[in-house]
């Protein structure tokens, strides 16, 4: 009788628990609405307790009640979208530590696509990169356990561990016969999310590995480096297999190249959910020409920096089509150390565009050492770049002093002008860069650029 009694008071207090669920969850979408009768699923959450009661009462063995709650919880998130999910307290804990720059585990950025475990990109330098994971592979097997019924969080937590420890990965890859199984050693992960280094005369590189919390304060200081070899006179801004991370930082490393404009808004269910984020014309550096790489490792913040960029034709995007991740996620802390990560709104770029399943499309396709582009068989490709017909064009500034030089003197004389656009488009690269045809391409670009501007300055 105790136990039967035992019983009632626990599904009370379950029904009260979820009493105070729902009540919240109204709370949460707006007092004001007239919430229908449906939005109140009642039938529901009896059904879930009726579920309850059984298996506590017929399973085979006791059953903490807390692990059906979390486990409840869990699926019901994961049955949202790929990145809606439930972290307990240790969970939540890894993913605080993951946003400083700093975890052992494998370095890769992984979601779910079509129901499969997906690699979004390896992180560069770490042992996954290493190991020669690319983006794209799907994860099928984690150490001989199969990842299909594996939430992000599940999988997360499997890959990390202690610096040193042995990992087993089985992947397909698009033009594989058979799984690939990949040893790795777990290794502390500490990112520099910055690097950079000058390709040639006044051309700089800034490659972005992800967006964490000193990103845009870390690039601003390595651009500042740059300069003190002169000025510079073109930028190749590298994306590729930039997971994305810290919105607040995609937003600051676009507002660093914009004087103003919006750089990218957001769009939810909730009037406090829809965010515009605008540039300011504080610190800008917007007088030398940039390229953008991008490739399908490219995601979130990636694409919201190179959208913004493209939109306001800031630089011209290079390489292959982002990966396509334009949802919004925010992180709600629960009392007892868990939290829920929730999607809750999509962004746009700033001509309201949405990134959500399609990603950012270069201007210039570039992909296994071949450029593919719409050209106008009426104008050269010269001419594309200097008359607007390329849709990520440079604005032509009207600051760059006089005497700054741009590669040689260009006169009127046609041998003369082959001769320095031989000498000046040639990329000027060590030879880890000549093995990149896309930044090949990027360089190419850029001093191209120069030499037709000072055509134009002589004009």
């Amino acid at each position: 009788m105790k136990r039967k009694n035992r019983g009632k008071s626990f599904l009370l207090l379950i029904c009260l628990m979820l009493l105070v669920m729902v009540s919240l969850n109204i709370t949460l979408m707006g007092s004001d609405s007239a919430a229908k009768e449906d939005d109140i699923p009642y039938e529901n959450i009896k059904k879930f307790t009726d579920v309850l009661s059984l298996v506590q009462k017929y399973y085979v063995e006791p059953v903490d009640s807390k692990k059906l709650i979390y486990g409840s919880i869990k699926g019901m998130l994961s049955d949202l979208d790929p990145h809606s999910s439930f972290m307990p307290p240790e969970m939540f804990k890894e993913m605080q530590v993951e946003t400083q720059g700093s975890f052992g585990g494998l370095g890769i950025e992984i979601t779910i696509r079509d129901g499969v475990l997906t690699v979004v990109s390896p992180i560069e330098d770490t042992p996954a990169f290493k190991a020669g994971i690319k983006a794209g592979d799907r994860i099928l097997k984690i150490n001989d356990e199969l990842s299909k019924n594996m939430t992000l969080m599940e999988a997360v937590r499997k890959m990390r561990g202690p610096k040193g420890t042995k990992i087993t990965i089985s992947i397909m890859r698009e033009g594989l016969s058979e799984l690939k199984e990949v040893e790795i050693i777990r290794d502390i992960i500490k990112i520099a999310s910055v690097k950079s280094k000058s390709l040639a005369a006044g051309i700089g590189y800034i490659r972005l590995t992800q967006f964490q919390e000193r990103t845009a304060t870390d690039m601003i200081k390595k651009i500042d480096e740059l300069k003190k070899d002169g000025p510079l006179k073109g930028l190749v801004l590298d994306l590729r297999n930039d997971p994305g991370g810290l919105l607040n930082q995609a937003v600051r490393v676009s507002d660093y190249f914009l004087k103003s404009g919006l750089i990218v808004y957001t769009d939810g269910r909730l009037k406090n959910q829809n965010m515009k984020y605008y540039a300011h014309d504080d610190g800008t550096e917007g007088d030398f020409p940039i390229v953008v790489l991008v490739n399908g490792g490219s995601a979130s913040a990636s694409e919201i920096v190179a959208g913004a960029l493209q939109d306001h034709k800031r630089a011209v995007i290079m390489g292959t089509p982002s990966f396509g991740k334009g949802s919004v996620q925010t992180i709600i802390p629960l009392d007892d150390g868990a939290a829920i990560r929730l999607t809750t709104s999509l962004y746009y770029t700033p001509n309201g565009r949405s990134i959500q399943a399609k990603g950012i499309k270069p201007d210039i396709i570039v992909e296994e050492g071949l450029v593919v582009q719409k050209v106008d068989r009426k104008k050269s490709i010269f001419h594309q770049l200097k008359e607007k017909d390329l849709k990520g064009h440079f604005e032509n500034h009207d600051k760059q002093k006089s005497d700054d030089k741009v590669g040689d003197k260009i006169t009127g004389d046609e041998s003369s002008l082959k001769k320095s656009l031989e000498k000046t488009t040639k990329p000027q690269v060590g030879q880890a860069e000549k093995q990149d045809i896309q930044l090949q391409r990027a360089v190419e670009l850029l001093q191209g650029w120069q030499v037709f501007k000072q055509l134009q300055v002589q004009n």
